[in-house]
């Protein structure tokens, strides 16, 4: 079993940007990004694949959010830029060592979840 511990979270205004980080307590998994904004359902944002080779977006951040990894530390980062309010959700880091080599993009392709941390972006 993998623990996952995000951090970065914060308080941004509207244009600003955050780098989430996800810190694993193992290795060999591929990675997810989600959030869930109140009264919503928990979505896909982005994911990387164990290598890194591969990775994947929601619509709503593609070219805006980088995901990327650096195994040698165990951790996976969530590059977050021109930020808006609909970007306010608690954002949740998941793993699954099913499917190391694809990214899920939904909440059953990963077995492990981290608490969250929160991100508010002004307007």
């Amino acid at each position: 079993q993998v623990q996952l511990v995000e951090s970065g979270g914060g308080l941004v205004q509207a244009g600003g940007s955050l780098r989430l980080s996800c810190a694993a307590s193992g290795r060999g998994y591929a990675v997810g990004w989600f959030r869930q904004a109140p009264e919503k359902e928990r979505e896909f944002v982005a994911g990387i694949s164990w290598s890194g080779g591969t990775a994947d977006y929601s619509d709503s951040v593609k070219g805006r959010f980088t995901i990327s990894r650096d195994n040698a530390k165990n951790t996976v980062y969530l590059q977050m830029n021109s930020l808006k309010p609909e970007d306010t959700a608690v954002y949740c880091c998941a793993a699954t060592g099913r499917f190391t080599g694809a990214v899920r993009t939904t909440r059953a392709g990963y077995d492990y979840w981290g608490q969250g941390t929160q991100v508010t972006v002004s307007s």
